[in-house]
C-alpha cells in the first residue's frame, strides 16, 4: 500500500480560532465537497506562514460561509489571516495510484476558488509513471 494524495485545498485563508472547542478544523462543506473532502477525514495542515504541520480531523462549517477555523489545539498552530494548505490522503496499491485523480481547489484570499486542478499520474505501456497537473473546468 502507498500513501497518496487524495484532495487539497491549497491556500485556503484561516477565518477564525477556537482555542476553548474540542478540536478539529472547521471547513466549508461546500469546498469540501468538491475536492472530495469528508467529515471526520483526518487532513495534514501545512501552515505557509510559519511552517507548522499538525494532523487533525475535518468538521463542517456552515455551507457556503467559505470558513477555515482551527480549533482546539490546533488554534495554537495559526493565525487569523494564514494561508495554509490541507491535504487528505488515502492508501493505495500501487496500481491503482493512476485510477485516482486527486482535485485541487486554490484559494483567493477572501477563501473564494480562484482555481480548479487535476493531479494526474498515469502509467504508460513501459509501466513507468508519468505525472502532470491539469486544469479541471468543472465548477
Amino acid at each position: 500500500m502507498r500513501k497518496i494524495i487524495a484532495a487539497k485545498l491549497h491556500g485556503i485563508t484561516v477565518s477564525d480560532a477556537d482555542l476553548n472547542y474540542r478540536g478539529s478544523i472547521t471547513l466549508d462543506p461546500d469546498h469540501c465537497d468538491e475536492a472530495g473532502i469528508f467529515p471526520l477525514e483526518f487532513v495534514e495542515i501545512w501552515n505557509k506562514a510559519s511552517g507548522a504541520r499538525i494532523s487533525t480531523y475535518v468538521i463542517y462549517g456552515e455551507r457556503g460561509s467559505r470558513c477555515c477555523v482551527l480549533n482546539g489545539a490546533a488554534a495554537r498552530t495559526c493565525q487569523i489571516g494564514d494561508e495554509l494548505i490541507v491535504c487528505s490522503s488515502a492508501y493505495v496499491e500501487e496500481h491503482q495510484i493512476a485510477e485516482i485523480k486527486p482535485r485541487v481547489l486554490m484559494f483567493n484570499r477572501d477563501n473564494t476558488v480562484r482555481e480548479r486542478m487535476i493531479y494526474d499520474a498515469s502509467t504508460k505501456e513501459d509501466k513507468t509513471m508519468t505525472f502532470a497537473v491539469r486544469e479541471d473546468r468543472v465548477p
